[in-house]
Protein backbone atom coordinates (compact mmCIF):
# COMPACT_ATOMS: atom_id res chain seq x y z
CA UNK A 1 0.00 0.00 0.00
CA UNK A 2 1.19 3.59 -0.56
CA UNK A 3 2.82 5.26 2.40
CA UNK A 4 0.69 7.41 4.66
CA UNK A 5 0.20 10.86 3.13
CA UNK A 6 1.17 9.61 -0.32
CA UNK A 7 -1.17 10.91 -3.03
CA UNK A 8 -2.80 8.36 -5.34
CA UNK A 9 -2.93 9.21 -9.01
CA UNK A 10 -6.26 9.96 -10.65
CA UNK A 11 -5.71 9.26 -14.30
CA UNK A 12 -7.55 11.37 -16.84
CA UNK A 13 -9.58 9.09 -19.14
CA UNK A 14 -8.93 11.52 -22.02
CA UNK A 15 -5.16 11.00 -21.75
CA UNK A 16 -3.84 7.88 -23.51
CA UNK A 17 -1.89 5.63 -21.17
CA UNK A 18 0.35 2.64 -21.81
CA UNK A 19 -1.77 -0.41 -22.42
CA UNK A 20 -0.09 -3.66 -21.35
CA UNK A 21 -1.53 -7.18 -21.19
CA UNK A 22 -2.31 -8.10 -17.60
CA UNK A 23 -2.04 -11.63 -16.13
CA UNK A 24 -1.94 -13.20 -12.65
CA UNK A 25 1.83 -13.35 -12.82
CA UNK A 26 3.50 -9.93 -12.48
CA UNK A 27 6.74 -11.06 -14.08
CA UNK A 28 4.99 -12.64 -17.04
CA UNK A 29 2.86 -9.48 -17.46
CA UNK A 30 5.92 -7.25 -17.33
CA UNK A 31 7.70 -9.31 -19.98
CA UNK A 32 4.58 -9.55 -22.16
CA UNK A 33 4.14 -5.79 -22.12
CA UNK A 34 7.74 -5.12 -23.01
CA UNK A 35 8.71 -4.10 -19.46
CA UNK A 36 11.05 -6.05 -17.28
CA UNK A 37 11.90 -5.50 -13.63
CA UNK A 38 15.22 -4.01 -14.66
CA UNK A 39 13.57 -1.71 -17.19
CA UNK A 40 11.13 -0.45 -14.58
CA UNK A 41 13.93 0.25 -12.15
CA UNK A 42 15.95 1.96 -14.88
CA UNK A 43 13.04 4.23 -15.78
CA UNK A 44 12.52 5.14 -12.13
CA UNK A 45 16.25 5.70 -11.62
CA UNK A 46 16.42 7.98 -14.65
CA UNK A 47 13.43 9.96 -13.44
CA UNK A 48 14.92 10.16 -9.94
CA UNK A 49 18.07 11.85 -11.20
CA UNK A 50 16.36 14.71 -13.02
CA UNK A 51 13.56 15.08 -10.45
CA UNK A 52 16.12 15.34 -7.65
CA UNK A 53 18.08 17.95 -9.60
CA UNK A 54 15.01 20.18 -9.78
CA UNK A 55 13.70 19.51 -6.25
CA UNK A 56 13.46 22.92 -4.66
CA UNK A 57 13.48 21.38 -1.18
CA UNK A 58 16.94 19.86 -1.56
CA UNK A 59 18.62 21.94 -4.26
CA UNK A 60 19.41 25.62 -3.76
CA UNK A 61 20.01 25.84 -7.52
CA UNK A 62 16.51 24.58 -8.29
CA UNK A 63 15.02 26.93 -5.72
CA UNK A 64 16.10 30.07 -7.60
CA UNK A 65 16.17 28.85 -11.20
CA UNK A 66 13.48 28.20 -13.77
CA UNK A 67 13.96 24.91 -15.55
CA UNK A 68 12.09 26.01 -18.68
CA UNK A 69 14.00 29.28 -18.85
CA UNK A 70 17.40 27.76 -18.11
CA UNK A 71 17.31 24.75 -20.44
CA UNK A 72 14.50 23.84 -22.79
CA UNK A 73 16.18 20.55 -23.59
CA UNK A 74 16.30 19.60 -19.92
CA UNK A 75 12.67 20.67 -19.50
CA UNK A 76 11.69 18.32 -22.29
CA UNK A 77 13.71 15.53 -20.65
CA UNK A 78 11.93 16.24 -17.34
CA UNK A 79 8.48 16.06 -18.94
CA UNK A 80 9.30 12.85 -20.79
CA UNK A 81 10.70 11.24 -17.63
CA UNK A 82 7.55 12.14 -15.71
CA UNK A 83 5.35 10.74 -18.48
CA UNK A 84 7.38 7.50 -18.45
CA UNK A 85 7.08 7.40 -14.68
CA UNK A 86 3.31 7.78 -14.96
CA UNK A 87 3.06 4.88 -17.40
CA UNK A 88 5.11 2.65 -15.10
CA UNK A 89 2.95 3.57 -12.11
CA UNK A 90 -0.19 2.83 -14.05
CA UNK A 91 1.13 -0.54 -15.04
CA UNK A 92 2.66 -1.62 -11.74
CA UNK A 93 -0.34 -0.50 -9.67
CA UNK A 94 -2.41 -3.15 -11.42
CA UNK A 95 0.07 -5.85 -10.39
CA UNK A 96 1.21 -5.05 -6.90
CA UNK A 97 -0.12 -2.04 -5.02
CA UNK A 98 2.51 -2.56 -2.33
CA UNK A 99 5.45 -2.67 -4.73
CA UNK A 100 8.53 -0.75 -3.56
CA UNK A 101 8.95 0.51 -7.11
CA UNK A 102 5.42 1.91 -7.05
CA UNK A 103 5.94 3.63 -3.70
CA UNK A 104 9.21 5.13 -4.91
CA UNK A 105 7.62 6.25 -8.17
CA UNK A 106 4.74 7.90 -6.29
CA UNK A 107 7.17 9.82 -4.12
CA UNK A 108 9.07 11.03 -7.20
CA UNK A 109 5.82 11.96 -8.91
CA UNK A 110 4.77 14.20 -6.02
CA UNK A 111 8.11 16.01 -6.11
CA UNK A 112 7.89 16.35 -9.90
CA UNK A 113 4.35 17.75 -9.77
CA UNK A 114 5.36 20.29 -7.17
CA UNK A 115 8.16 21.39 -9.49
CA UNK A 116 5.84 21.63 -12.48
CA UNK A 117 3.38 23.70 -10.47
CA UNK A 118 6.17 26.16 -9.76
CA UNK A 119 7.25 26.24 -13.41
CA UNK A 120 3.65 26.71 -14.56
CA UNK A 121 3.23 29.66 -12.19
CA UNK A 122 6.55 31.21 -13.24
CA UNK A 123 5.78 30.99 -16.94
CA UNK A 124 2.36 32.59 -16.46
CA UNK A 125 3.76 35.31 -14.20
CA UNK A 126 6.94 36.15 -16.08
CA UNK A 127 5.22 36.24 -19.47
CA UNK A 128 2.19 38.39 -18.63
CA UNK A 129 3.13 40.84 -21.36
CA UNK A 130 3.73 38.13 -23.95
CA UNK A 131 0.61 36.22 -22.94
CA UNK A 132 -1.69 39.22 -22.87
CA UNK A 133 -4.80 38.54 -24.97
CA UNK A 134 -3.77 40.97 -27.71
CA UNK A 135 -0.42 39.24 -28.24
CA UNK A 136 -2.07 35.83 -28.22
CA UNK A 137 -4.84 36.82 -30.65
CA UNK A 138 -2.31 38.46 -33.00
CA UNK A 139 0.03 35.47 -32.93
CA UNK A 140 -2.75 32.97 -33.48
CA UNK A 141 -3.86 34.74 -36.63
CA UNK A 142 -0.44 34.18 -38.22
CA UNK A 143 0.70 30.82 -36.90
CA UNK A 144 -1.08 27.63 -36.00
CA UNK A 145 -1.72 26.92 -32.35
CA UNK A 146 -1.79 23.20 -32.89
CA UNK A 147 1.88 22.66 -32.09
CA UNK A 148 3.25 21.67 -28.72
CA UNK A 149 6.53 20.69 -27.10
CA UNK A 150 6.53 17.26 -28.64
CA UNK A 151 6.31 18.71 -32.17
CA UNK A 152 9.86 20.02 -32.06
CA UNK A 153 13.14 18.19 -32.13
CA UNK A 154 15.01 19.92 -29.34
CA UNK A 155 17.97 17.58 -29.77
CA UNK A 156 18.58 18.98 -33.24
CA UNK A 157 19.80 22.35 -32.00
CA UNK A 158 21.06 23.52 -28.61
CA UNK A 159 19.62 26.94 -29.38
CA UNK A 160 16.08 25.56 -29.48
CA UNK A 161 15.28 26.55 -33.04
CA UNK A 162 11.67 26.19 -34.10
CA UNK A 163 12.28 25.87 -37.80
CA UNK A 164 9.98 27.41 -40.37
CA UNK A 165 7.56 28.75 -37.78
CA UNK A 166 10.28 31.03 -36.45
CA UNK A 167 10.68 32.71 -39.82
CA UNK A 168 7.04 33.73 -40.08
CA UNK A 169 6.58 35.40 -36.69
CA UNK A 170 8.07 38.38 -34.91
CA UNK A 171 10.34 38.10 -31.89
CA UNK A 172 7.51 39.07 -29.53
CA UNK A 173 5.16 36.58 -31.13
CA UNK A 174 7.82 33.91 -30.91
CA UNK A 175 8.16 34.43 -27.15
CA UNK A 176 4.38 34.25 -26.85
CA UNK A 177 4.30 31.05 -28.90
CA UNK A 178 7.02 29.38 -26.84
CA UNK A 179 5.38 30.33 -23.54
CA UNK A 180 2.09 28.86 -24.76
CA UNK A 181 3.83 25.66 -25.82
CA UNK A 182 5.57 25.37 -22.44
CA UNK A 183 2.28 25.86 -20.60
CA UNK A 184 0.55 23.25 -22.75
CA UNK A 185 3.29 20.69 -22.11
CA UNK A 186 3.08 21.19 -18.36
CA UNK A 187 -0.72 21.16 -18.38
CA UNK A 188 -0.83 17.95 -20.44
CA UNK A 189 1.60 16.30 -18.03
CA UNK A 190 -0.15 17.43 -14.85
CA UNK A 191 -3.63 16.59 -16.11
CA UNK A 192 -2.51 13.16 -17.29
CA UNK A 193 -0.87 12.56 -13.91
CA UNK A 194 -3.97 13.43 -11.91
CA UNK A 195 -2.92 16.94 -10.88
CA UNK A 196 -5.43 18.90 -12.95
CA UNK A 197 -6.83 20.73 -9.91
CA UNK A 198 -3.48 22.25 -8.95
CA UNK A 199 -2.79 23.28 -12.54
CA UNK A 200 -6.21 24.87 -12.99
CA UNK A 201 -6.03 26.81 -9.72
CA UNK A 202 -2.79 28.49 -10.75
CA UNK A 203 -4.04 29.24 -14.27
CA UNK A 204 -7.38 30.68 -13.13
CA UNK A 205 -5.83 32.86 -10.44
CA UNK A 206 -3.39 34.59 -12.80
CA UNK A 207 -5.48 34.77 -15.94
CA UNK A 208 -8.61 36.03 -14.18
CA UNK A 209 -6.63 38.94 -12.73
CA UNK A 210 -5.48 39.83 -16.26
CA UNK A 211 -9.02 39.85 -17.66
CA UNK A 212 -10.42 41.84 -14.72
CA UNK A 213 -7.56 44.31 -14.98
CA UNK A 214 -8.15 44.69 -18.71
CA UNK A 215 -11.84 45.45 -18.14
CA UNK A 216 -11.12 47.90 -15.31
CA UNK A 217 -8.43 49.77 -17.28
CA UNK A 218 -11.01 50.50 -19.94
CA UNK A 219 -13.29 52.24 -17.47
CA UNK A 220 -15.78 49.42 -16.99
CA UNK A 221 -17.00 48.97 -13.44
CA UNK A 222 -20.14 47.98 -11.60
CA UNK A 223 -22.51 50.95 -11.76
CA UNK A 224 -25.97 51.04 -10.23
CA UNK A 225 -28.97 52.67 -11.87
CA UNK A 226 -29.28 55.17 -9.00
CA UNK A 227 -25.67 56.27 -9.53
CA UNK A 228 -26.12 56.72 -13.27
CA UNK A 229 -29.33 58.69 -12.72
CA UNK A 230 -27.34 61.13 -10.59
CA UNK A 231 -24.58 61.57 -13.18
CA UNK A 232 -24.30 64.77 -15.16
CA UNK A 233 -24.86 64.31 -18.88
CA UNK A 234 -21.21 64.98 -19.69
CA UNK A 235 -20.00 62.33 -17.28
CA UNK A 236 -22.47 59.77 -18.59
CA UNK A 237 -21.46 60.59 -22.17
CA UNK A 238 -17.83 59.83 -21.30
CA UNK A 239 -18.87 56.57 -19.63
CA UNK A 240 -20.72 55.50 -22.76
CA UNK A 241 -17.77 56.48 -24.95
CA UNK A 242 -15.44 54.42 -22.74
CA UNK A 243 -17.84 51.48 -22.96
CA UNK A 244 -17.98 51.58 -26.76
CA UNK A 245 -14.18 51.50 -26.94
CA UNK A 246 -14.01 48.76 -24.30
CA UNK A 247 -16.53 46.67 -26.21
CA UNK A 248 -14.50 46.92 -29.41
CA UNK A 249 -11.18 46.04 -27.76
CA UNK A 250 -12.62 43.33 -25.51
CA UNK A 251 -14.19 41.42 -28.37
CA UNK A 252 -11.28 41.92 -30.76
CA UNK A 253 -8.49 40.99 -28.34
CA UNK A 254 -9.31 40.52 -24.64
CA UNK A 255 -11.87 37.71 -24.72
CA UNK A 256 -10.76 36.38 -28.11
CA UNK A 257 -7.15 36.05 -27.00
CA UNK A 258 -8.12 34.45 -23.69
CA UNK A 259 -10.30 31.87 -25.42
CA UNK A 260 -7.47 31.01 -27.84
CA UNK A 261 -4.96 30.66 -25.00
CA UNK A 262 -7.28 28.58 -22.83
CA UNK A 263 -8.25 26.27 -25.68
CA UNK A 264 -4.60 25.74 -26.58
CA UNK A 265 -3.16 25.18 -23.09
CA UNK A 266 -5.95 22.78 -22.07
CA UNK A 267 -6.57 21.15 -25.43
CA UNK A 268 -6.21 17.71 -23.81
CA UNK A 269 -9.44 18.18 -21.82
CA UNK A 270 -12.63 19.79 -23.12
CA UNK A 271 -14.17 19.96 -19.65
CA UNK A 272 -11.15 21.71 -18.16
CA UNK A 273 -10.80 24.31 -20.89
CA UNK A 274 -14.51 25.09 -20.57
CA UNK A 275 -14.42 25.42 -16.79
CA UNK A 276 -11.26 27.55 -16.91
CA UNK A 277 -12.54 29.96 -19.54
CA UNK A 278 -15.85 30.28 -17.74
CA UNK A 279 -14.24 31.00 -14.39
CA UNK A 280 -11.79 33.51 -15.86
CA UNK A 281 -14.15 35.57 -18.01
CA UNK A 282 -17.72 35.30 -16.69
CA UNK A 283 -17.41 38.15 -14.19
CA UNK A 284 -15.76 40.56 -16.64
CA UNK A 285 -18.06 39.64 -19.52
CA UNK A 286 -21.27 40.13 -17.54
CA UNK A 287 -19.92 43.44 -16.20
CA UNK A 288 -19.23 44.60 -19.76
CA UNK A 289 -22.50 43.43 -21.27
CA UNK A 290 -24.79 44.71 -18.51
CA UNK A 291 -23.75 48.39 -18.74
CA UNK A 292 -26.01 49.18 -21.74
CA UNK A 293 -29.02 47.69 -19.93
CA UNK A 294 -28.44 49.99 -16.96
CA UNK A 295 -27.98 53.04 -19.22
CA UNK A 296 -31.17 52.19 -21.11
CA UNK A 297 -33.11 52.43 -17.82
CA UNK A 298 -31.96 55.99 -17.08
CA UNK A 299 -34.88 58.29 -16.33
CA UNK A 300 -33.39 61.30 -18.14
CA UNK A 301 -35.32 61.56 -21.37
CA UNK A 302 -34.27 63.67 -24.35
CA UNK A 303 -34.68 62.72 -28.01
CA UNK A 304 -30.90 62.92 -28.54
CA UNK A 305 -30.29 60.03 -26.13
CA UNK A 306 -31.50 57.70 -28.84
CA UNK A 307 -28.19 57.95 -30.68
CA UNK A 308 -26.22 56.77 -27.66
CA UNK A 309 -28.57 53.83 -27.25
CA UNK A 310 -28.39 52.98 -30.95
CA UNK A 311 -24.60 53.13 -30.77
CA UNK A 312 -24.53 50.63 -27.91
CA UNK A 313 -27.09 48.40 -29.60
CA UNK A 314 -24.97 48.44 -32.76
CA UNK A 315 -21.85 47.51 -30.80
CA UNK A 316 -23.53 44.42 -29.35
CA UNK A 317 -25.32 43.50 -32.57
CA UNK A 318 -22.17 43.75 -34.69
CA UNK A 319 -20.28 41.57 -32.22
CA UNK A 320 -23.07 39.05 -31.63
CA UNK A 321 -21.55 36.34 -33.90
CA UNK A 322 -18.28 36.61 -31.94
CA UNK A 323 -20.13 36.66 -28.61
CA UNK A 324 -21.92 33.43 -29.52
CA UNK A 325 -18.65 31.81 -30.61
CA UNK A 326 -16.38 32.96 -27.79
CA UNK A 327 -18.95 32.35 -25.05
CA UNK A 328 -20.33 29.17 -26.61
CA UNK A 329 -19.92 27.05 -23.47
CA UNK A 330 -23.13 26.37 -21.58
CA UNK A 331 -21.38 27.17 -18.30
CA UNK A 332 -20.95 30.76 -19.45
CA UNK A 333 -24.37 31.23 -21.03
CA UNK A 334 -25.01 34.07 -18.55
CA UNK A 335 -22.72 36.24 -20.68
CA UNK A 336 -24.76 35.60 -23.82
CA UNK A 337 -28.00 36.13 -21.91
CA UNK A 338 -26.80 39.44 -20.52
CA UNK A 339 -25.89 40.68 -23.99
CA UNK A 340 -29.37 39.75 -25.24
CA UNK A 341 -31.02 41.39 -22.21
CA UNK A 342 -29.15 44.61 -22.93
CA UNK A 343 -30.23 44.56 -26.57
CA UNK A 344 -33.85 44.00 -25.56
CA UNK A 345 -33.78 46.86 -23.07
CA UNK A 346 -32.07 49.17 -25.56
CA UNK A 347 -34.74 48.32 -28.16
CA UNK A 348 -37.50 49.20 -25.73
CA UNK A 349 -35.90 52.53 -24.85
CA UNK A 350 -35.30 53.41 -28.51
CA UNK A 351 -38.97 52.86 -29.28
CA UNK A 352 -40.01 55.05 -26.38
CA UNK A 353 -37.68 57.82 -27.51
CA UNK A 354 -39.12 57.65 -31.03
CA UNK A 355 -42.56 58.18 -29.51
CA UNK A 356 -41.17 61.05 -27.43
CA UNK A 357 -39.75 62.65 -30.57
CA UNK A 358 -43.10 62.39 -32.32
CA UNK A 359 -44.83 63.84 -29.29
CA UNK A 360 -42.34 66.71 -29.10
CA UNK A 361 -43.16 67.73 -32.69
CA UNK A 362 -46.89 67.52 -32.09
CA UNK A 363 -46.66 69.57 -28.89
CA UNK A 364 -44.43 72.29 -30.33
CA UNK A 365 -46.35 75.48 -29.64
CA UNK A 366 -43.89 78.11 -30.84
CA UNK A 367 -45.45 80.86 -32.95
CA UNK A 368 -42.20 81.83 -34.63
CA UNK A 369 -42.72 83.34 -38.07
CA UNK A 370 -39.73 82.91 -40.33
CA UNK A 371 -39.28 86.04 -42.45
CA UNK A 372 -39.99 85.53 -46.14
CA UNK A 373 -41.44 82.06 -45.62
CA UNK A 374 -38.01 80.51 -44.98
CA UNK A 375 -37.09 77.22 -43.35
CA UNK A 376 -38.58 76.83 -39.87
CA UNK A 377 -36.19 75.85 -36.99
CA UNK A 378 -38.44 72.87 -36.23
CA UNK A 379 -37.97 71.62 -39.78
CA UNK A 380 -34.19 71.89 -39.55
CA UNK A 381 -34.03 70.22 -36.13
CA UNK A 382 -36.41 67.41 -37.10
CA UNK A 383 -34.67 66.61 -40.37
CA UNK A 384 -31.25 66.66 -38.70
CA UNK A 385 -32.64 64.16 -36.23
CA UNK A 386 -34.24 61.94 -38.87
CA UNK A 387 -31.22 61.90 -41.20
CA UNK A 388 -29.03 60.90 -38.23
CA UNK A 389 -31.51 58.13 -37.44
CA UNK A 390 -31.31 56.91 -41.04
CA UNK A 391 -27.62 56.12 -40.54
CA UNK A 392 -28.80 53.36 -38.22
CA UNK A 393 -31.22 52.01 -40.82
CA UNK A 394 -30.36 48.32 -40.42
CA UNK A 395 -30.36 48.54 -36.63
CA UNK A 396 -33.68 50.42 -36.60
CA UNK A 397 -35.11 47.79 -38.92
CA UNK A 398 -34.24 45.12 -36.34
CA UNK A 399 -35.65 47.15 -33.48
CA UNK A 400 -38.88 48.11 -35.24
CA UNK A 401 -39.45 44.84 -37.09
CA UNK A 402 -42.12 43.59 -34.65
CA UNK A 403 -43.45 47.02 -33.63
CA UNK A 404 -47.12 47.59 -34.55
CA UNK A 405 -47.72 50.08 -37.39
CA UNK A 406 -48.10 53.68 -36.17
CA UNK A 407 -51.59 54.92 -35.38
CA UNK A 408 -52.53 57.61 -37.87
CA UNK A 409 -55.88 58.68 -36.49
CA UNK A 410 -54.28 61.44 -34.42
CA UNK A 411 -53.12 63.31 -37.53
CA UNK A 412 -55.34 66.01 -38.98
CA UNK A 413 -57.12 65.09 -42.16
CA UNK A 414 -55.16 67.27 -44.57
CA UNK A 415 -53.91 66.70 -48.06
CA UNK A 416 -50.39 65.79 -46.89
CA UNK A 417 -51.66 62.88 -44.84
CA UNK A 418 -53.72 61.53 -47.71
CA UNK A 419 -50.57 60.97 -49.74
CA UNK A 420 -49.84 57.72 -47.88
CA UNK A 421 -52.28 54.85 -48.13
CA UNK A 422 -53.77 53.61 -44.88
CA UNK A 423 -53.20 50.10 -46.21
CA UNK A 424 -49.48 50.67 -46.84
CA UNK A 425 -47.49 47.49 -47.35
CA UNK A 426 -44.17 49.24 -46.71
CA UNK A 427 -41.66 47.79 -44.25
CA UNK A 428 -42.21 48.77 -40.59
CA UNK A 429 -39.21 51.11 -40.65
CA UNK A 430 -40.63 52.92 -43.69
CA UNK A 431 -44.02 53.21 -42.01
CA UNK A 432 -42.57 54.76 -38.89
CA UNK A 433 -40.20 57.18 -40.63
CA UNK A 434 -43.05 58.26 -42.93
CA UNK A 435 -45.21 58.80 -39.90
CA UNK A 436 -42.64 61.05 -38.23
CA UNK A 437 -42.18 63.14 -41.41
CA UNK A 438 -45.92 63.47 -41.84
CA UNK A 439 -46.29 64.61 -38.24
CA UNK A 440 -43.71 67.29 -39.00
CA UNK A 441 -45.44 68.33 -42.23
CA UNK A 442 -48.79 68.55 -40.46
CA UNK A 443 -47.24 70.72 -37.75
CA UNK A 444 -45.77 72.99 -40.44
CA UNK A 445 -49.20 73.24 -42.04
CA UNK A 446 -50.61 74.53 -38.74
CA UNK A 447 -47.72 77.00 -38.35
CA UNK A 448 -48.28 78.33 -41.88
CA UNK A 449 -51.57 79.80 -40.67
CA UNK A 450 -49.65 82.43 -38.70
CA UNK A 451 -48.78 84.14 -41.98
CA UNK A 452 -51.30 86.82 -42.94
CA UNK A 453 -50.10 86.94 -46.55
CA UNK A 454 -51.42 83.89 -48.42
CA UNK A 455 -48.58 84.02 -50.93
CA UNK A 456 -45.97 83.90 -48.17
CA UNK A 457 -47.96 81.09 -46.52
CA UNK A 458 -47.66 78.94 -49.65
CA UNK A 459 -44.02 79.94 -50.05
CA UNK A 460 -43.38 78.80 -46.48
CA UNK A 461 -44.99 75.41 -47.17
CA UNK A 462 -43.14 74.98 -50.46
CA UNK A 463 -39.75 75.94 -48.98
CA UNK A 464 -40.09 73.67 -45.99
CA UNK A 465 -41.42 70.70 -47.92
CA UNK A 466 -38.69 71.18 -50.53
CA UNK A 467 -36.14 71.21 -47.69
CA UNK A 468 -37.59 67.94 -46.34
CA UNK A 469 -37.38 66.27 -49.76
CA UNK A 470 -33.85 67.58 -50.32
CA UNK A 471 -32.62 66.19 -46.98
CA UNK A 472 -34.23 62.86 -47.79
CA UNK A 473 -32.40 62.65 -51.12
CA UNK A 474 -29.04 63.57 -49.58
CA UNK A 475 -29.25 61.04 -46.73
CA UNK A 476 -29.99 57.38 -46.06
CA UNK A 477 -33.63 58.33 -45.59
CA UNK A 478 -33.93 57.89 -49.34
CA UNK A 479 -33.40 54.14 -48.95
CA UNK A 480 -35.85 53.86 -46.04
CA UNK A 481 -38.79 55.59 -47.77
CA UNK A 482 -40.63 54.31 -50.81
CA UNK A 483 -40.13 55.95 -54.18
CA UNK A 484 -43.89 56.40 -54.36
CA UNK A 485 -43.87 58.39 -51.13
CA UNK A 486 -41.15 60.76 -52.36
CA UNK A 487 -42.77 61.18 -55.80
CA UNK A 488 -46.11 62.13 -54.30
CA UNK A 489 -44.51 64.75 -52.10
CA UNK A 490 -42.70 66.26 -55.08
CA UNK A 491 -46.06 66.53 -56.81
CA UNK A 492 -47.43 68.30 -53.76
CA UNK A 493 -44.60 70.85 -53.89
CA UNK A 494 -45.41 71.53 -57.54
CA UNK A 495 -49.08 72.12 -56.68
CA UNK A 496 -48.15 74.52 -53.90
CA UNK A 497 -45.80 76.49 -56.17
CA UNK A 498 -48.59 76.79 -58.77
CA UNK A 499 -50.71 78.45 -56.09
CA UNK A 500 -48.10 81.17 -55.53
Amino acid sequence: MPQKGMRSLCFNPETPLFQGSMSPSSSIALLASGFSESMIEQIIDTAAIIVAKWDGETSSYAKVTSMFYESKREAVHFIRSVNDLRKIMHFVSGQDSGSKNLIRAQSLMQIAMKRLQKEFYQILSMNRAHLDPESVSTRSSRTSTQSSFSDYDYDASPDYEIGAAKESISEVEEVSFMAMSDLKSIADCMIGSGYAKECVQIYNMIRKSIINEGIYKRGIEKVSLSKINKMESGVLNLKIKDWLEAMKISMRTLFTGERILCDFVFSSSNSIRESCFSEITKEGAVLLFEFPEVVAKVKKSSPERIFQLLGMYTAISDNWPEIKTIFSFESISASRSQALNSMARLSESVRLLLLDFESMIQKDSSKTIVPGGGIHPLTIYSMNYLTALADYGNILTDIISDWPPPAKSSLPEISFYSLVSKESSAAPISDHISQLILVLVCKLDSKAKYYKDVAVLYLFLANNLQYVISRIHKSNLHSLLSTEWITKHKVKITKIILNL
